[in-house]
């Protein structure tokens, strides 16, 4: 089944309050929150305010968008206990984290060595809350490409670990429906948005690049929330068009 949401951290400048208004105005099923500013990791009141006023407007938590970079626990001062606790209150499915902070090609073997024994440390503490594990599928980590994906979910290969799906800047269609292709097996979530070269644009202008992306998304079986990102000048009103965009194509 697929839902629709919004990442929050598409309006940054926007409090929680009013962002979900924003979100049950365009006829959207949920939302991801930020741990960077809505809510930030260890903050467990404003957590539970921002999912009894997400529910109270009849939406749904879709994930919390967490900070966390794998294998860079000490270096950043962020214990991952302290984001769990977070997502906990949050009442969050998932929690997106990232592969670490440099790229594949600059990686050696004790680098992936170190992010794919804390990514199981972190899915065994996540699955005892029935909490899931999501990487963000981003450059200067370990999923920036599709082949280091695969690479890292196989080789950590543990029940509670997922992987987020977004169009890889730079790459052609084709690119992008393989290395799409290659992770269905972990597929949880999926950040959408339509860019040209590096400027953002209307989802509409890009709705027949999403169709493609869809019809692999589709045959995913579970839920998964498909969350607009990236709107074109940070506009409320675009998102909202973007939206029906959006819920067209689901």
């Amino acid at each position: 089944m697929l839902k629709t949401g919004l990442v929050s951290v598409t309006f940054r400048k926007l409090p929680p309050e009013e962002i979900v208004k924003l979100v049950s105005k365009a006829g959207l099923d949920g939302i991801e929150w930020g741990g960077d500013i809505h809510v930030p990791h260890g903050d467990v009141q404003k957590a539970r305010e921002v999912a009894r006023m997400t529910q109270d407007e009849g939406l749904s938590i879709a994930a919390y968008g967490s900070y966390y970079r794998v294998g860079c626990e000490k270096e950043l001062n962020l214990p991952f206990e302290k984001v769990l606790e977070t997502a906990i209150e949050l009442k969050a499915p998932t929690i997106r984290v990232w592969a670490g902070n440099r790229g594949s090609g600059s990686s050696d073997q004790s680098w992936w060595n170190a992010v794919i024994e804390e990514s199981r440390r972190i899915a065994s503490m996540a699955l005892k809350e029935g909490i899931t594990i999501s990487y963000e599928y981003h450059d200067n980590t370990l999923t920036d490409t599709a082949e280091s994906a695969y690479r890292l979910l196989s080789e950590v290969n543990h029940e509670n670990i997922r992987s987020y799906w977004q169009p890889p800047v730079g790459l052609n269609v084709e690119e992008r429906l393989e290395g799409l292709n290659k992770i269905t097996p972990w597929l949880s979530n999926v950040h959408v948005f339509y860019w040209k070269l590096r400027e953002r644009m209307p989802l509409e202008e890009g709705i027949s690049l999403w169709r493609e992306y869809m019809k692999i998304i589709k045959t995913v079986q579970g839920t998964h929330y498909c969350m607009i990102e990236f709107v074109k000048d940070d506009e409320p009103g675009q998102f909202l068009k973007d939206a029906e965009a959006l819920k067209r194509l689901i």
